[in-house]
């Protein structure tokens, strides 16, 4: 049992249990490393089971503890005798199933790693979960022994730090570097190349405060590789099927953009102006209209009359202190000037309204009769024409004869210089109609050309981001194989393993053939057993027979048949005898396995522990007594 015990063991080392080195055997484990052990084998079966890693000071906590732990090992499909007993006061051979038991139930990480895709988030959270496992296992330091925040703290010869400093919110500031420096084909400008020497800031000093750099940094690089990814999209589809170059390309879409921002520039331009001429026209509108009333002079809106209420009453400050008129006097005067301005601004209200009616009538009957203006102009126009056709038929009626001989001549020479045009078309069409085929066919051809060219890029293109994430996802993987590798224990001998285990499968193979053999003998024995007693019973019952049939008749014949029914007893109470002593030999041997067994439980140190536990209770017991007394 002991490579049985060391593959446990082992086992129970990489899932994250605490075992000392010293400790080879599981008759070594104390209860706290077999609560721990139980426990880490559980949690990796179930996540969602919250069991505790260590076992209290409180005697009742920890029957309660094993209790649990003993249903969660039932949960999980354990089926032999398990209880709190397994884990306070435990024998080596439970133990050992339980385990054998749990660590063939733990997931393979084999498995899970072949079927899901070992990505960058995988391999973080597995060493986040790595680390965190780690961080469990340290001692909790408490912030005032934390010097600015951090403690340095050691565990099995190894120091980490706990705490963190100088975190800040992530602010970003716009930062500048060097552009067209990836490129090594192209060359820069002196200029740029001075710039960038003498000029341009240091990345690190460029945000302030200075612990934005970082969050700067990422902002940038965020801000190019989201760029370079859109272009690479945005040149993979529409930029193919363009036709163009790549700097073909970009200049057209700068173009394009120019363009678009000016004629956006231009069209705003042109609404403000037409805005600014409409609010002009309607302002000399309401001064005509208003001229026209006659209350340009005397007239005023309510902001004028506000001021001029102000003007007059600061003059009139003195005439008050001349003549010393009462309080009453002056609210009368105010309140009488105060109505004869509300009835002024109704007035004028009214006035408004009626010329805003007036304006809104003559813009009516503006568009009106410019429509109407519009339709008289057309008819003119045809009017003028129909007037020069009949000047130019009036002109030709005193001479009617001759103008209707030269009309006809005119008329056959136009329809000869007619004739002659259609025959010169008709030998330019068909040049004209061979040529625009030819390049018909040659466009064609150029782009069925094409598109086949674009296919294959598209598809070299296709396959080549397979191959990019083929090879990135098998790069992903070698690091989390090279990673678990490394943090799997290296004095393990995978040879060693190997051999013992085909060791154990030939122990096994030779056991189960002599147990084969064994099995063999004893039934050819039983059955020779069984053929002796046969003939045994047979002769004794032929014998029997002969000799009593002579009984009767001879005395010696009746002294011999009783010697063989006396001797025929005897062996059949030794046959009993042996059967007997063999069963006896049997139970011996099962009572000393038993006890064996039973030596192997550590039955007097269990029962040492239990006599331990039940004073520790009792002393719990006294104590809670004495507590609830001194309450009362």
């Amino acid at each position: 049992m002991d490579e049985v015990d060391n593959i446990i063991i082992v086992t129970l080392r990489q899932i994250g249990c605490g075992i000392p080195d010293e400790v080879i055997h599981l008759s070594d484990f104390s209860s706290e490393l077999i609560v721990e052990g139980v426990v880490r084998c559980l949690k990796m079966i179930n996540e969602e089971l919250d069991l505790p890693l260590r076992l209290p000071e409180s005697m009742s906590v920890r029957f309660r503890i094993g209790t649990a732990l003993a249903e969660a090992c039932k949960e999980v499909g354990y089926g032999g005798e398990i209880g709190y007993q397994t884990f306070l006061y435990s024998n080596v051979e439970g133990v050992r199933r339980l385990f054998m038991y749990l660590v063939e139930k733990l997931p393979r990480e084999g498995a899970a790693a072949s079927d899901e895709p070992a990505g960058s988030s995988a391999l973080f959270n597995r060493a986040f979960t790595d680390e965190l496992a780690r961080l469990l296992l340290t001692r909790w330091t408490p912030s005032f022994c934390k010097e600015k925040g951090i403690a340095r703290a050691a565990k099995q010869g190894k120091f980490h730090w706990e705490g963190a400093i100088g975190s800040n919110r992530f602010n970003v500031c716009p930062v500048h570097g060097p552009r067209g420096l990836a490129d090594l084909t192209t060359q820069i400008t002196k200029g740029q190349r001075q710039y960038f020497n003498h000029q341009l800031a240091w990345i690190t000093s460029q945000p302030l405060p200075t612990f934005r750099v970082v969050a700067s940094l990422q902002e940038w690089n965020a801000k190019d590789v989201t760029a370079a990814h859109d272009w690479e999209a945005e040149w993979s589809t529409a930029g193919l099927r363009s036709g163009l170059s790549e700097q073909e390309y970009r200049q057209q879409k700068k173009d394009q953009l120019k363009k678009r921002l000016g004629d956006t520039l231009r069209s705003s331009v042109q609404q403000s102006t037409s805005a600014a001429s409409r609010f002009g026209d309607f302002g000399e509108l309401l001064q005509s209209f208003t001229a026209r009333s006659g209350h340009q002079q005397d007239k005023g809106t309510r902001f004028t009359h506000a001021r001029e209420l102000q003007f007059t009453q600061a003059e009139e400050a003195p005439e008050e202190v001349v003549h010393a008129d009462t309080a009453e006097d002056m609210m009368q005067k105010r309140e009488d000037e105060l109505n004869a301005l509300h009835t002024r601004l109704e007035e004028l209200s009214a006035q408004l309204d009626s010329m805003e009616m007036d304006i809104k009538k003559f813009t009516t009957n503006l568009g009106r009769l410019t429509e109407l203006t519009k339709a008289v102009q057309g008819d003119n126009v045809e009017k003028e024409e129909e007037y020069k056709i009949a000047k130019q038929v009036m002109e030709l009626l005193p001479n009617a004869d001759e103008n209707i001989v030269k009309l006809q001549e005119l008329i056959t020479s136009s329809a000869q210089r007619l004739v002659k045009l259609a025959e010169q078309w008709e030998q330019r069409r068909v040049a004209l109609i061979s040529q625009y085929r030819e390049l018909k066919e040659l466009n064609s051809n150029k782009m069925s050309a094409t598109q086949t060219m674009l296919s294959e890029i598209n598809s070299m293109r296709a396959e080549m981001k397979e191959l990019a994430a083929d090879g990135r996802s098998k790069e992903e993987h070698h690091k989390q194989l090279v990673g678990e590798y490394e943090r799997m224990s290296k004095d393990l001998n995978r040879a060693a393993y190997t051999r013992r285990i085909l060791e154990i499968l030939n122990n096994i193979r030779k056991q189960k053939t002599e147990i084969e053999k064994v099995l063999s003998d004893t039934r050819i024995v039983q059955k020779e057993i069984n053929t002796m007693g046969g003939q045994l019973d047979r002769t004794f019952t032929v014998t029997d027979e002969l000799i009593f049939k002579d009984a009767k008749k001879d005395e010696t014949c009746r002294s011999a048949y009783k010697l063989l029914a006396n001797l025929h007893e005897s062996c059949g109470l030794l046959v009993a005898a042996i059967e007997e002593t063999g069963v006896t030999t049997r139970e011996i041997r099962e009572l000393e396995d038993q006890l064996e067994k039973e030596q192997k439980k550590k039955t007097a140190s269990n029962l040492q522990q239990i006599t331990a536990d039940f004073e520790q209770m009792q002393q719990e017991n006294q104590a809670l007594k004495a507590k609830a007394k001194g309450k009362a």
